[in-house]
């Protein structure tokens, strides 16, 4: 997100240095261009201040965390945001007594809010935009860790099941991330193999005997 501010000042060094201090940026973190020079005019008559215009692209990060706290300040929530960096990105932490309502079923509110908060911290600035994209997670009171042991206990039992009753056994619908959790857990499990049916938000994880255990 780039954002721009023109300035006036008594010299172009003063306009820059006060919109910077407006921006709440350093003066190496913008460009500008100076729209007029400053012109001293004669014996005080006349004199005219610097016109600078000034842009500062905002960090993707920094995009994100201001919007998710933009959005607890206007939910009037009870919160507070931790942002850890990675090597392809950050995780947003979210904790708090008020936290929890952004979970929503099994996840589906955080996963909206995750998706939202990427397409704000990664939304282009025109077209020579090339900024590489920013994988932002977020999180809330550590639920994600939390819904993937669940996840992970429930390919194990439903292989159990598929193995005690020979029959395949359709979970409910996940969204991907879910899916590939359920997948890798059963990966591990002899005999067993999953495959998805279904489509979009529809999209379920079908748990079955692989055709060798079948024969």
């Amino acid at each position: 997100m780039k954002k721009e501010i023109t300035v006036v000042g008594k010299t172009t060094e003063i306009a820059l240095a006060d919109a910077c201090a407006q921006l709440g940026v350093e003066v190496s973190d913008v460009t500008y261009e100076v729209v007029e020079e400053a012109k001293k005019g004669f014996l005080g008559m006349g004199a005219t201040p610097a016109k600078v215009k000034v842009s500062y692209t905002v960090p993707p990060l920094k995009t994100a965390t201001e919007f998710i706290k933009t959005l607890i300040k206007n939910m009037e929530l009870s919160a507070e945001v931790n942002v850890v960096e990675n090597n392809d990105g950050a995780t947003i932490s979210i904790s708090g007594e008020d936290a929890g309502i952004l979970i929503g079923h099994h996840g589906d509110t955080l996963d909206s809010l995750q998706y939202l908060t990427n397409l704000a911290a990664n939304k282009k600035d025109g077209e020579n935009d090339d900024r590489a994209y920013t994988r932002i997670v977020v999180d809330i009171e550590n639920y994600r860790a939390k819904r993937e042991d669940t996840l992970r206990a429930l390919a194990r039992r439903t292989a159990e099941r598929v193995r005690r009753t020979r029959r395949n056994v359709t979970l409910e619908p996940m969204p991907a991330q879910e899916r590939r959790i359920i997948h890798s857990e059963i990966q591990g499990i002899e005999g067993i193999t999953t495959f998805s049916v279904g489509q979009e938000s529809n999209r379920k994880v079908v748990v079955a005997l692989d055709k060798k255990t079948q024969a």
